[in-house]
């Protein structure tokens, strides 16, 4: 169990529903919940204190969808012809690093991806993992070096057809046990995952989504994010992509589209009636060029959107600005979205997405405590509490945080990790990376 926790002196945006800013205030955590959150300086004492002088208090922020393994190809020359459309990206460079990852990658990426996100400020992340040569017992390593660092993650393997359907039915296999070993567990959690509906058939689609509804855990599928995947359901089935999804009873409040870029209307008011849920992830559908995600008409009809780096760039910040600044420029509409509804969707939205909005993604008494400590002095104007979510989407980048707090635990404390060591996590990726480099052809 936790000690008890103390942080004080800082301005403490709560992220509740009334948008309280509390300028200087303290939290007290208990275990591993918020027992107290207040205005003033606190009566008492606790086992850890934490001075936030000059610093923003934040709810942890939630990283709605991304695949660790991702940070291992960061830097990497690809030695490929250039792809010119998302089904290339996929057949050219995604897909062999799939087939070429081992357990030790997964292992490996989970902590320094963690690492990354937990220095950033990130303290919790949806993941969905594609080893078709790593399958079984990759989601336990991923849950290793998850745990390692300190981080909250909700894990999955992809499933897919596109080698062979006993490919789909072992990654089936690997979920299901995954999700009945962690049931208990503080930081972990599992789901399910289909890697998109181009990639598998109907009786696959239709086992994976009743095997969620009969765990009671999310389900996650990306979705439309290239028009390959369109196009495929409309020559396949006559379908839009939501439509068949939504045909064969994959829609519902527990479950999670990643992208959704190439959505209809219809297909909007679909995902809204079955209440079910957006990852959007600005950035990587920049980096593929594969359009821009209709974030804007999903939000005026209610959907849940959270923020997601698929992978890619793993500090939040700069993903809550690409989301503030590609809406604007893809609508020419300047007030198409603000930096308050881009922080909801970083922080409470993504929660409610996996079924955690009652536990996490603001501050709130008996909440979880997963906070993030932002270091204010270099704000170059005041930090007031009408300017702070300006500065949050504007401002700050992870760069900033200096204090992390998961479960009620220090785990980023000064910029440094307290459960590992950043050589430590540098040393077990670098050399995981050069392995998959060698493999792939890559330098």
């Amino acid at each position: 169990m936790s000690e008890d926790l103390l942080i004080k002196n800082g301005m403490i945006v709560t992220g509740d529903k009334r948008g309280t800013v509390i300028s200087k205030g303290f939290i007290r955590v208990s275990g591993a919940r918020i027992a107290e959150i207040s205005e003033g300086n606190p009566n008492f004492t606790a086992d850890k204190v934490i001075d936030a002088t000059g610093c923003l208090v934040i709810p942890g922020l939630v990283t709605a969808h991304t695949h660790l393994y991702g940070i291992l190809l960061r830097g990497a020359s690809l030695n490929i012809s250039p792809p010119t459309d998302f089904a290339q990206v996929l057949q050219r460079v995604w897909w062999p690093v799939d087939e070429a990852l081992t357990l030790q990658d997964a292992y490996a990426s989970a902590l320094s991806a963690s690492a990354d996100m937990l220095r950033n400020g990130s303290t919790l992340f949806a993941d969905t993992y594609s080893g078709p040569n790593s399958i079984e017992g990759s989601l336990q390593e991923i849950a290793r070096g998850t745990k390692e660092v300190g981080m909250r993650g909700v894990l999955a393997f992809e499933m897919t057809e596109r080698n062979n359907p006993e490919e789909a039915h072992r990654g089936f296999q690997e979920g299901v046990k995954f999700i009945q070993s962690c049931k208990k567990d503080d930081l972990v959690s599992g789901m399910v995952s289909l890697h998109a509906s181009f990639t598998v058939g109907d009786k696959t689609v239709e086992e994976a989504a009743n095997e969620a509804k009969k765990l009671d855990v999310p389900i996650t599928v990306h979705t439309s994010e290239g028009l390959v995947d369109l196009y495929h359901n409309l020559e396949a089935t006559g379908e839009r992509t939501v439509e068949r999804l939504d045909r064969l009873g994959v829609l519902g409040p527990k479950t999670v589209l990643a992208h959704c870029v190439h959505v209809n209307d219809h297909e909007i008011e679909l995902i809204a009636k079955r209440r079910a849920s957006v990852a959007h992830n600005p950035m990587s559908n920049m980096l593929n060029a594969v359009g821009v995600a209709p974030v804007t008409k999903m939000l005026e009809k209610g959907i849940t959107v959270g923020l997601g780096n698929d992978g890619w760039i793993y500090d939040p910040f700069e993903n809550m600005r690409c989301a503030l600044t590609v809406h604007r420029l893809a609508s020419g509409n300047p007030s198409a979205i603000g930096p308050e509804e881009v922080f909801r969707m970083a922080t409470i939205e993504g929660a409610h997405c996996y079924g955690f909005g009652n536990d996490l993604g603001s501050l709130e008494k008996r909440k979880l405590a997963d906070i993030a400590i932002l270091e204010g002095s270099r704000v170059p104007t005041p930090l007031t509490s009408e300017s702070v979510i300006g500065h949050l989407v504007n401002t700050f980048s992870g760069r900033d945080v200096r204090d992390v707090v998961v479960n009620g635990d220090i785990v980023v404390q000064n910029r440094l990790l307290t459960k590992t060591t950043d050589t430590h996590v540098s040393k077990v990726s670098r050399e995981s990376a050069m392995g998959l480099w060698s493999r792939i052809n890559l330098k």
